[in-house]
């Protein structure tokens, strides 16, 4: 394909150079770019610098400063996307580069030269970085047809509005019926276009009625998750729809010196497994480090049952605390009786505490690095000791 052409033939240097971090940046430059030049141009629609000044007339100067200002808050959108590695984003800005630089060159003004000359290489740079961006853009059925709803209602409206123009004071092409649309179903009103008949006036309050609910569903379906999932992650907590993801998965209850050993572990094999755990700002840490864990005391049937513990693999308990750690045993023995129950024992003497509340097997970091530390003390071969283990 054309981006993997260019890779292929740039020098290794060029590859290095151009980064995914340089495509965003250039994109967001652009954006803002797009939208400074397209203010500018509205207020001066008089420019005439450049090759095509001449055979552009004043109002489609005006137009394209007005659409160049749409056009850069997209590029912020697709921009943003590119940041999160989204392919979608990725063909938004490749659409919308080329649209930028016609922008500026149809805006024949000289503050558009750094917008033109921006676009034309941002696009080598996108086409060179092309496999940087292969996320996929999820949305819920929910999402979808709550854009659906907003779409149709102000495909109803415009074109409703356009049919009854006879009836409306102001109305006369279909961007009048667009703005009526627009300013009425977000409950704007600037009054300027207003309904002169009993019909012009139910249809007016058809788009309110429908506007505003489609707005708010929109708002809550599409905006509403991001929100939600940006506290979480703050708060070092779990979506629901996350949970709802998890099988055959590995329950880490607790979290101390004992466990990032396991949670290292864990990614290493690609297994996937949650923290529950009590602590936030371990809770906080990990979230950072985009381990999945859940903000709450391992010991309450909630947080396991929150967990999926019936789907579950396997349970791990190794915290610095065998108190709690027998309290989190017997919480999810009874919860699944067949589920394998794995624990560490701090202290040594409290082995067989942890068996009784539960527990399949525990093992003692103590005993264990003490028998290995001897035995290669010694010189002797510590295999035995390991292949017991594994047994066990």
């Amino acid at each position: 394909m054309v981006g993997e052409r260019i890779t292929s033939r740039l020098p290794h240097n060029w590859a290095w150079i151009v980064t995914t971090r340089s495509a965003v940046v250039l994109a967001l430059a652009v954006a803002l770019l797009s939208v400074g030049t397209g203010i500018v141009n509205i207020e001066q629609p008089t420019a005439d610098f450049g090759p095509l000044a001449e055979y552009v007339p004043a109002f489609v100067t005006q137009t394209v400063g007005f659409t160049g200002a749409l056009t850069g808050f997209l590029m912020v959108g697709s921009a943003l996307a590119l940041r999160r590695g989204l392919r979608a984003g990725w063909y938004a800005t490749i659409i919308l580069l080329p649209i930028t630089a016609l922008q500026g060159l149809l805006q024949t003004s000289i503050y558009s030269i750094p917008l033109v000359f921006l676009s034309v290489i941002s696009l080598p740079t996108l086409l060179v970085t092309r496999r940087k961006f292969d996320k996929s853009l999820e949305l819920t059925t929910t999402q979808l047809a709550a854009g659906g709803a907003l779409v149709g209602v102000q495909a109803y409206g415009t074109f409703g509005s356009y049919a009854l123009r006879e009836d409306f004071d102001g109305i006369e092409d279909l961007l009048d019926a667009f703005y009526f649309t627009l300013v009425t179903s977000s409950t704007v009103g600037y009054g300027d276009i207003g309904p002169e008949s009993a019909e012009a006036q139910l249809f007016t309050m058809s788009v309110v009625v429908l506007g505003v609910a489609s707005f708010g569903i929109a708002i809550g379906a599409l905006v509403g998750p991001a929100i939600q999932a940006r506290i979480t992650k703050t708060l070092g907590k779990m979506t629901d729809s996350e949970l709802e993801l998890l099988d055959n998965h590995i329950l880490v209850l607790g979290y101390g010196e004992l466990t990032e050993p396991i949670i290292d572990e864990l990614q290493a094999a690609n297994h996937p497994f949650v923290v529950i755990t009590n602590n936030r700002e371990a809770a906080t840490t990990l979230s950072e480090r985009e381990i999945p864990v859940i903000t709450a005391n391992p010991s309450d049937e909630q947080p396991l049952e929150r967990g999926h513990i019936e789907r579950a693999n396997a349970v791990v308990v190794a915290t610095n605390h065998d108190a709690e750690d027998a309290l989190a045993v017997l919480t999810a023995r009874e919860l699944a009786e067949e589920i394998r129950i794995v624990a560490a024992a701090t202290d040594r003497e409290n082995t067989r505490k942890l068996e009784r509340a539960g527990a399949d097997v525990v093992l003692s970091p103590a005993v264990l690095g003490g028998n290995l530390l001897v035995r290669s003390a010694l010189g002797a071969d510590e295999s035995a000791v390991l292949e017991r283990i594994f047994e066990e």
